[in-house]
């Protein structure tokens, strides 16, 4: 069978390459007109990196309560993490959990939750007094987190981290 966390950083990976150079061959074209094609070309893009994080965090959460044989694998996880004494990799879990959550759900408490420590998050949260992360960027889609190529990798690795110790178990 599949190591999925490790399949997950190099689908990542993958995807974040062949997603950022299509992304070039549209910036390329961008100096000779600015169609409509084009933009919506680099708003997909942008779009995709979304869903292959939140994708990622969903099935994970599949993989856990398989493996952890529960109904609820990220709360599963987080408590044996705690057990091990993981605290800073609960904490940093947890923020890219709410994040996805934010990514599929919009406002309410997750995007609450990460309002009130938006200064130490490790990724832009949109807040609530913003409508643009960089006014003028035609490639910005509408998210609340700003999933670029640093919040993808993060939750990869992430998952690489969690899967590592839970293995071990």
């Amino acid at each position: 069978m599949h190591n999925f966390d490790e399949l997950v950083e190099i689908g990542a990976e993958f995807t974040l390459k062949a997603l950022n150079e299509t992304f070039g061959k549209i910036e390329q074209e961008f100096h000779l007109s600015a169609h409509t094609p084009l933009v919506k070309g680099v708003q997909m893009i942008q779009l995709q990196k979304a869903i292959l994080a939140t994708g990622m965090y969903s099935m994970f959460e599949a993989k856990l309560q398989n493996s952890l044989a529960c109904s609820d694998g990220f709360k599963e996880a987080k408590k044996i993490l705690l057990q091990r004494g993981e605290t800073d990799l609960v904490n940093r879990f947890n923020d890219f959990y709410l994040a996805i959550n934010v990514l599929k759900h919009g406002k309410g408490s997750s995007y609450n939750a990460l309002v009130a420590k938006s200064k130490n998050l490790p990724f832009r949260l949109k807040l609530p007094t913003e409508y643009f992360f960089d006014e003028g960027d035609v490639s910005e889609v509408s998210t609340l987190v700003e999933v670029d190529d640093k919040f993808v990798l993060n939750c990869a690795e992430l998952i690489r981290e969690i899967s590592d110790i839970l293995k071990s178990n």
